[in-house]
Protein backbone atom coordinates (compact mmCIF):
# COMPACT_ATOMS: atom_id res chain seq x y z
CA UNK A 1 0.00 0.00 0.00
CA UNK A 2 2.81 2.64 0.81
CA UNK A 3 4.01 1.79 -2.74
CA UNK A 4 0.93 2.37 -4.31
CA UNK A 5 0.59 5.18 -2.28
CA UNK A 6 4.38 6.43 -3.43
CA UNK A 7 3.30 5.67 -6.98
CA UNK A 8 0.32 7.66 -6.85
CA UNK A 9 2.01 10.90 -5.32
CA UNK A 10 4.59 10.87 -7.69
CA UNK A 11 2.80 10.87 -10.59
CA UNK A 12 0.91 13.58 -9.05
CA UNK A 13 3.96 15.68 -8.08
CA UNK A 14 5.36 15.61 -11.79
CA UNK A 15 2.16 16.98 -13.06
CA UNK A 16 1.94 19.86 -10.87
CA UNK A 17 6.01 20.46 -11.65
CA UNK A 18 5.10 20.54 -15.48
CA UNK A 19 2.07 22.68 -14.85
CA UNK A 20 3.46 25.11 -12.66
CA UNK A 21 6.99 25.43 -15.08
CA UNK A 22 4.53 25.90 -18.01
CA UNK A 23 2.67 28.44 -16.24
CA UNK A 24 5.59 30.02 -14.95
CA UNK A 25 7.83 30.42 -18.95
CA UNK A 26 4.18 31.45 -20.51
CA UNK A 27 4.33 28.16 -22.29
CA UNK A 28 0.75 27.27 -21.15
CA UNK A 29 -0.10 30.35 -23.37
CA UNK A 30 1.96 29.84 -26.72
CA UNK A 31 0.18 26.27 -26.67
CA UNK A 32 -3.21 27.63 -25.73
CA UNK A 33 -2.61 30.10 -28.79
CA UNK A 34 -1.93 27.20 -30.92
CA UNK A 35 -4.59 24.80 -30.40
CA UNK A 36 -3.56 22.71 -27.64
CA UNK A 37 -4.89 21.89 -24.43
CA UNK A 38 -1.96 22.23 -21.38
CA UNK A 39 -3.88 20.06 -19.67
CA UNK A 40 -5.00 17.23 -21.30
CA UNK A 41 -1.58 17.15 -22.91
CA UNK A 42 -0.20 16.84 -19.07
CA UNK A 43 -3.47 14.16 -18.40
CA UNK A 44 -1.99 12.11 -21.80
CA UNK A 45 1.78 12.37 -20.75
CA UNK A 46 1.32 11.08 -17.38
CA UNK A 47 -0.95 8.00 -18.23
CA UNK A 48 0.90 7.31 -20.89
CA UNK A 49 4.58 7.63 -18.94
CA UNK A 50 3.72 6.05 -15.70
CA UNK A 51 1.21 3.73 -17.14
CA UNK A 52 3.85 1.72 -19.67
CA UNK A 53 6.02 1.82 -16.98
CA UNK A 54 3.37 -0.15 -14.37
CA UNK A 55 1.94 -2.44 -16.66
CA UNK A 56 5.40 -3.76 -17.56
CA UNK A 57 6.10 -3.67 -13.66
CA UNK A 58 2.65 -5.77 -13.29
CA UNK A 59 4.01 -7.87 -15.63
CA UNK A 60 7.75 -8.43 -14.94
CA UNK A 61 7.65 -12.12 -13.61
CA UNK A 62 5.49 -13.31 -16.60
CA UNK A 63 7.92 -12.06 -18.67
CA UNK A 64 10.89 -12.73 -17.24
CA UNK A 65 9.94 -16.29 -17.08
CA UNK A 66 9.06 -16.22 -20.77
CA UNK A 67 11.52 -14.48 -22.05
CA UNK A 68 14.49 -16.79 -20.17
CA UNK A 69 12.66 -20.11 -20.20
CA UNK A 70 13.00 -19.65 -16.36
CA UNK A 71 11.66 -23.00 -14.74
CA UNK A 72 10.68 -22.55 -11.55
CA UNK A 73 11.36 -24.43 -9.11
CA UNK A 74 8.26 -26.07 -7.14
CA UNK A 75 9.56 -29.73 -6.09
CA UNK A 76 13.06 -29.83 -5.94
CA UNK A 77 14.40 -32.41 -8.36
CA UNK A 78 17.65 -32.98 -6.45
CA UNK A 79 20.48 -31.94 -4.25
CA UNK A 80 20.93 -28.87 -6.16
CA UNK A 81 17.66 -27.14 -6.25
CA UNK A 82 17.09 -28.39 -2.50
CA UNK A 83 19.94 -26.27 -1.38
CA UNK A 84 18.91 -23.27 -3.37
CA UNK A 85 15.66 -23.34 -1.83
CA UNK A 86 16.49 -23.54 1.33
CA UNK A 87 19.38 -20.52 0.55
CA UNK A 88 16.96 -18.63 -0.56
CA UNK A 89 14.11 -19.12 2.30
CA UNK A 90 17.13 -18.49 4.92
CA UNK A 91 17.85 -15.94 3.19
CA UNK A 92 14.59 -14.08 2.55
CA UNK A 93 13.82 -14.76 6.40
CA UNK A 94 16.78 -12.76 7.50
CA UNK A 95 15.50 -10.09 5.39
CA UNK A 96 12.12 -10.55 6.93
CA UNK A 97 10.56 -10.62 2.84
CA UNK A 98 8.30 -13.52 2.18
CA UNK A 99 9.37 -15.98 0.54
CA UNK A 100 10.12 -15.68 -3.42
CA UNK A 101 9.73 -17.71 -6.13
CA UNK A 102 13.03 -19.78 -7.31
CA UNK A 103 13.81 -20.06 -10.92
CA UNK A 104 16.93 -21.88 -12.84
CA UNK A 105 17.05 -20.78 -16.63
CA UNK A 106 19.88 -22.62 -19.23
CA UNK A 107 22.44 -20.26 -20.20
CA UNK A 108 25.35 -18.04 -19.49
CA UNK A 109 26.29 -17.22 -15.93
CA UNK A 110 23.77 -14.76 -14.59
CA UNK A 111 21.37 -13.75 -12.33
CA UNK A 112 18.10 -10.99 -11.32
CA UNK A 113 15.12 -10.72 -9.34
CA UNK A 114 12.21 -9.14 -10.33
CA UNK A 115 8.56 -8.97 -10.05
CA UNK A 116 5.87 -6.14 -8.45
CA UNK A 117 6.04 -6.28 -5.14
CA UNK A 118 8.24 -7.59 -2.05
CA UNK A 119 5.58 -10.75 -1.70
CA UNK A 120 5.42 -11.59 -5.25
CA UNK A 121 8.75 -11.67 -6.49
CA UNK A 122 11.29 -13.86 -8.21
CA UNK A 123 14.97 -14.67 -8.16
CA UNK A 124 16.11 -16.32 -10.79
CA UNK A 125 19.65 -18.11 -11.73
CA UNK A 126 21.19 -19.21 -14.93
CA UNK A 127 22.98 -22.83 -14.97
CA UNK A 128 26.06 -21.07 -16.16
CA UNK A 129 26.31 -19.43 -12.44
CA UNK A 130 25.83 -22.77 -10.51
CA UNK A 131 28.54 -24.58 -12.78
CA UNK A 132 30.94 -21.42 -12.48
CA UNK A 133 30.78 -20.55 -9.18
CA UNK A 134 31.27 -22.43 -5.54
CA UNK A 135 28.31 -22.53 -3.38
CA UNK A 136 29.65 -19.75 -1.05
CA UNK A 137 29.28 -17.17 -3.99
CA UNK A 138 26.23 -18.24 -5.68
CA UNK A 139 24.59 -17.59 -1.82
CA UNK A 140 26.21 -14.44 -2.25
CA UNK A 141 24.93 -13.71 -5.66
CA UNK A 142 21.35 -14.84 -4.01
CA UNK A 143 21.71 -12.67 -1.23
CA UNK A 144 22.52 -9.92 -3.11
CA UNK A 145 19.21 -10.54 -5.79
CA UNK A 146 17.37 -10.72 -2.14
CA UNK A 147 18.68 -7.19 -1.06
CA UNK A 148 17.15 -5.95 -4.78
CA UNK A 149 13.89 -7.13 -3.40
CA UNK A 150 14.47 -6.32 -0.20
CA UNK A 151 15.38 -2.66 -1.34
CA UNK A 152 12.17 -2.65 -3.15
CA UNK A 153 14.44 -1.91 -6.54
CA UNK A 154 11.56 -3.04 -9.09
CA UNK A 155 9.07 -0.68 -7.71
CA UNK A 156 11.64 2.35 -7.46
CA UNK A 157 12.64 1.86 -10.95
CA UNK A 158 9.30 1.57 -12.02
CA UNK A 159 8.61 5.24 -10.37
CA UNK A 160 11.73 6.74 -11.89
CA UNK A 161 11.11 4.97 -15.46
CA UNK A 162 7.33 6.41 -15.03
CA UNK A 163 8.81 10.06 -14.34
CA UNK A 164 11.14 9.96 -16.90
CA UNK A 165 8.61 8.67 -19.57
CA UNK A 166 6.27 11.50 -18.51
CA UNK A 167 8.61 14.22 -19.27
CA UNK A 168 9.85 13.00 -22.50
CA UNK A 169 6.43 12.66 -24.06
CA UNK A 170 5.38 16.27 -22.44
CA UNK A 171 8.64 18.15 -23.80
CA UNK A 172 8.73 16.09 -27.30
CA UNK A 173 5.19 17.38 -28.04
CA UNK A 174 5.60 20.74 -26.89
CA UNK A 175 8.68 21.09 -28.77
CA UNK A 176 6.82 19.53 -31.67
CA UNK A 177 4.16 22.27 -31.39
CA UNK A 178 7.19 24.45 -31.08
CA UNK A 179 8.47 23.62 -34.72
CA UNK A 180 5.29 23.16 -36.68
CA UNK A 181 4.69 26.85 -35.24
CA UNK A 182 7.36 28.49 -36.59
CA UNK A 183 7.23 26.62 -40.15
CA UNK A 184 3.62 27.72 -40.68
CA UNK A 185 3.43 30.74 -42.51
CA UNK A 186 1.48 33.77 -41.01
CA UNK A 187 -1.44 33.57 -43.67
CA UNK A 188 -1.59 29.75 -43.19
CA UNK A 189 -5.26 29.26 -41.05
CA UNK A 190 -4.33 26.53 -37.54
CA UNK A 191 -6.31 24.13 -38.00
CA UNK A 192 -4.76 21.64 -36.01
CA UNK A 193 -0.80 20.07 -36.02
CA UNK A 194 0.79 19.82 -39.19
CA UNK A 195 3.61 17.47 -40.51
CA UNK A 196 6.20 19.38 -38.97
CA UNK A 197 4.48 18.70 -35.85
CA UNK A 198 4.85 15.05 -36.00
CA UNK A 199 7.95 14.66 -37.20
CA UNK A 200 9.58 17.06 -34.86
CA UNK A 201 7.81 15.23 -31.82
CA UNK A 202 8.86 11.94 -33.33
CA UNK A 203 12.85 13.21 -33.90
CA UNK A 204 12.44 14.56 -30.26
CA UNK A 205 10.99 11.63 -28.22
CA UNK A 206 13.83 9.98 -29.49
CA UNK A 207 16.26 12.31 -28.72
CA UNK A 208 15.00 13.15 -25.14
CA UNK A 209 14.24 9.12 -24.75
CA UNK A 210 17.77 8.68 -24.89
CA UNK A 211 18.93 11.46 -23.12
CA UNK A 212 16.25 10.33 -19.92
CA UNK A 213 17.56 6.45 -20.29
CA UNK A 214 21.07 7.84 -18.62
CA UNK A 215 19.21 9.17 -15.41
CA UNK A 216 17.47 5.82 -15.28
CA UNK A 217 20.86 4.07 -15.74
CA UNK A 218 22.45 6.50 -13.21
CA UNK A 219 19.70 5.33 -10.55
CA UNK A 220 20.28 1.33 -11.56
CA UNK A 221 23.60 1.60 -10.99
CA UNK A 222 23.52 3.10 -7.39
CA UNK A 223 21.28 0.37 -6.65
CA UNK A 224 23.32 -2.24 -7.42
CA UNK A 225 26.16 -0.47 -5.24
CA UNK A 226 22.80 -1.08 -2.35
CA UNK A 227 22.20 -4.40 -3.05
CA UNK A 228 25.89 -5.24 -2.76
CA UNK A 229 26.01 -3.62 0.55
CA UNK A 230 22.95 -5.69 1.19
CA UNK A 231 24.11 -8.88 0.25
CA UNK A 232 27.07 -8.25 2.90
CA UNK A 233 25.04 -7.63 5.32
CA UNK A 234 22.59 -10.52 4.75
CA UNK A 235 25.71 -12.63 5.01
CA UNK A 236 27.06 -11.19 7.75
CA UNK A 237 30.51 -10.72 5.79
CA UNK A 238 31.43 -8.73 2.21
CA UNK A 239 33.86 -10.99 1.51
CA UNK A 240 31.67 -13.54 -0.15
CA UNK A 241 30.50 -10.90 -2.33
CA UNK A 242 33.39 -9.75 -3.24
CA UNK A 243 34.51 -13.25 -4.15
CA UNK A 244 31.94 -13.31 -6.64
CA UNK A 245 32.18 -10.82 -8.51
CA UNK A 246 35.98 -11.53 -8.94
CA UNK A 247 34.72 -14.86 -10.35
CA UNK A 248 32.25 -13.37 -12.45
CA UNK A 249 34.69 -10.92 -13.61
CA UNK A 250 36.14 -14.01 -15.07
CA UNK A 251 33.88 -15.49 -16.61
CA UNK A 252 31.79 -14.79 -19.53
CA UNK A 253 28.38 -13.11 -17.73
CA UNK A 254 25.38 -13.75 -20.29
CA UNK A 255 23.30 -11.00 -21.46
CA UNK A 256 19.67 -11.35 -20.30
CA UNK A 257 16.89 -10.03 -22.21
CA UNK A 258 16.60 -5.49 -22.71
CA UNK A 259 13.76 -5.29 -20.24
CA UNK A 260 15.97 -7.61 -17.47
CA UNK A 261 18.80 -6.15 -18.16
CA UNK A 262 18.61 -3.75 -15.18
CA UNK A 263 17.82 -7.02 -13.18
CA UNK A 264 20.97 -9.42 -13.15
CA UNK A 265 23.77 -9.51 -11.48
CA UNK A 266 25.73 -8.23 -14.31
CA UNK A 267 24.86 -6.19 -16.99
CA UNK A 268 25.68 -5.32 -20.57
CA UNK A 269 29.61 -3.80 -22.10
CA UNK A 270 28.01 -0.36 -23.08
CA UNK A 271 29.09 3.39 -22.35
CA UNK A 272 29.16 4.01 -19.04
CA UNK A 273 26.14 6.71 -19.19
CA UNK A 274 24.04 3.68 -20.72
CA UNK A 275 25.09 1.20 -18.41
CA UNK A 276 23.29 -0.36 -15.84
CA UNK A 277 25.17 -2.02 -14.09
CA UNK A 278 29.07 0.07 -12.39
CA UNK A 279 32.06 -1.91 -13.35
CA UNK A 280 32.59 -4.72 -11.23
CA UNK A 281 36.33 -3.22 -10.01
CA UNK A 282 34.40 0.01 -8.74
CA UNK A 283 31.75 -2.94 -7.18
CA UNK A 284 34.78 -5.07 -5.57
CA UNK A 285 35.88 -1.49 -4.48
CA UNK A 286 33.14 -0.34 -2.53
CA UNK A 287 32.83 -3.15 -0.87
CA UNK A 288 36.46 -3.75 0.24
CA UNK A 289 36.02 -0.53 1.87
CA UNK A 290 33.20 -1.63 4.03
CA UNK A 291 35.41 -5.12 5.06
CA UNK A 292 38.38 -3.11 5.88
Amino acid sequence: MKRVFLFLLTNLGVILVLSFSARLLGVDRFLTANGLDLGMLLAFAALIGFGGAFISLLMSKTMAKWSTGARVIERPSGEEESWLLNTVRQLAKKAELPMPEVAIYEGAPNAFATGPSRSKSLVAVSTGLLQGMDRRQVEAVLAHEVAHVQNGDMVTLTLIQGVVNTFVIFLARVFGYAVDSFLRSDEEESSGPGIGYWIASIAFEIVFGILASTVVMYFSRKREFRADAGAASLMGDGRPMIEALRSLGGLQAGELPKELAASGISGGRMMALFSSHPSIESRIAALESRVR
